[in-house]
């Protein structure tokens, strides 16, 4: 027999002798099978939500235009703050406002500016009512800004009714069918915060992670929140798309002149605004996400070290009640390398079963993820590969011990032992 062929038939036995150890020891070998198959569970889970959530923000920068970049009160900050102005000098920064987004639309190097401003009201249509919707304030180029969508039925605001601060408003899909159900929506009056708006248009926008999935939402005019939804214009933030000919670093040092011009800003003294681009917006979903990385780990390690301790204590029973067989197998011939790889194989089959248990779990946890969550959830084949590598790892790192101690027993005193 070749010494291939005997490493696959000792690899079959000890195949064979890990699953009748389960059947023998179905507690322990469950307690460790389970440990090894939470583990891989939280691996392929979070990875596959991270994947998908990449995938997800990427797509949605992307819908907004990759040189599109925004005007913000507040910059985004990890530091410590108290919410006095000693640790945080940004929350003196005065308010954006509608003059600021006139005064940056008239740059030559800027194509176009928007500003958007995000609140909670009730809306109501006859006997259906709806706590905390969603509702955007918008300048009239919102859908440019926005990330496109279509409107169907009906239509936007035009420029006239958004200066104007018509009551009108623009519903999307969701909204649309928990407040109408199958009837047309267009020209039906709701009513918003207690004032009676004109729905205008249906828009559909695929669900996203930076979206907030599908939920009901309603857009109106930004002048119509301040005079009719009594919005406070504090946190309202700018959009800047830049010129074709125009490239946006450009376009950054135009509007970030323009506004420190405009705000008496003395040279040598901080911007009291902050300019915000996508990469910084990656940058901060990337730390953020890290964390999840970091937690994946720690709660990995830790299923699998249960698992491990688990291989160790049944591998241990397992040469205490196979000792004469070990003698047996020494007297005839079998060598210290091939018991040591008969036991490490029944240790990595423990292992390798829970692997694969977790795999299936996570796999069905992605799929749930996918169905019922606006994250596209989908398992990357490098997390299947290092989710079955780990559980290998594992299996042979704490079943180095118990395997080591078979392959040195002495085969006279194995054989004599009762």
């Amino acid at each position: 027999m070749s010494m291939l062929s005997q490493r696959l038939f000792t690899m079959k036995e000890g195949v064979a002798i890990a699953i009748d150890s389960i059947r023998a020891n179905k507690v322990r070998a469950g307690l460790t099978i389970l440990g090894i198959a939470v583990g891989v569970f939280v691996v392929v889970v979070i990875s596959a939500a991270v994947h998908g959530i990449n995938a997800s923000v990427a797509k949605d920068l992307e819908k907004t235009g990759p040189t599109t970049f925004f005007v913000s009160r507040f910059p985004i900050s990890f530091e410590a703050c108290d919410g006095t102005d000693d640790t945080c000098k940004w929350f003196r920064n005065p308010a954006l406002s509608l003059a600021d987004v006139a005064t940056l639309n008239r740059l030559p190097s800027v194509r176009t500016v928007g500003a958007r401003l995000d609140m909670q009201r009730n809306i109501s249509y006859k006997d259906r009512r709806l706590a905390g919707i969603q509702t955007s304030g918008f300048t009239g180029n919102w859908q440019e800004l926005d990330g496109g969508g279509d409107i169907y039925p009906g239509r936007s605001f035009t420029p006239a009714e958004a200066t104007a601060g018509d009551r009108v408003v623009v519903i999307n899909d969701e909204l649309a069918t928990q407040l109408f159900g199958d009837s047309d929506p267009i020209d039906k009056s709701i009513d918003l915060a207690g004032q009676p708006f004109r729905v205008l248009g249906v828009y559909h926008y695929q669900a996203s992670f930076l979206a907030g999935g599908n939920k009901p939402r309603a857009i109106v005019p930004i002048e119509a929140a301040r005079k009719h939804l009594r919005a406070s214009f504090n946190d309202i933030g700018i959009a800047v798309i830049p010129a074709a000919n125009s490239s946006r670093a450009q376009a950054i040092d135009d509007v970030i002149a323009a506004m420190r011009g405009k705000r008496a800003i003395r040279p040598g003294t901080d911007n009291n605004f902050a300019i915000i681009t996508q990469d910084q917006l990656f940058d901060v979903y990337n730390k953020i996400f890290g964390a999840f990385f970091l937690v994946m780990v720690v709660l990995s390690a830790v299923g699998l070290i249960v698992g491990g301790v688990g291989v160790i204590a049944i591998m241990m029973i397992s040469v205490t009640e196979r000792t004469r067989e070990i003698g047996v197998r020494k007297a005839l011939g079998a060598t210290r390398g091939t018991i040591l790889w008969q036991f490490l194989v029944e240790a990595v089959t423990l292992t390798g079963i829970g692997a694969i248990i977790g795999l299936v779990v996570g796999m069905l946890g992605a799929f749930a993820l996918r169905t019922f969550t606006p994250v596209a959830a989908s398992v990357p084949p490098l997390a299947i590969v290092a989710a079955l590598l780990t559980s290998c790892f594992t299996g042979v790192l704490f079943g180095m011990l118990p395997a080591v101690r078979a392959s040195r027993l002495d085969p006279v005193t194995a054989l004599r032992y009762e």
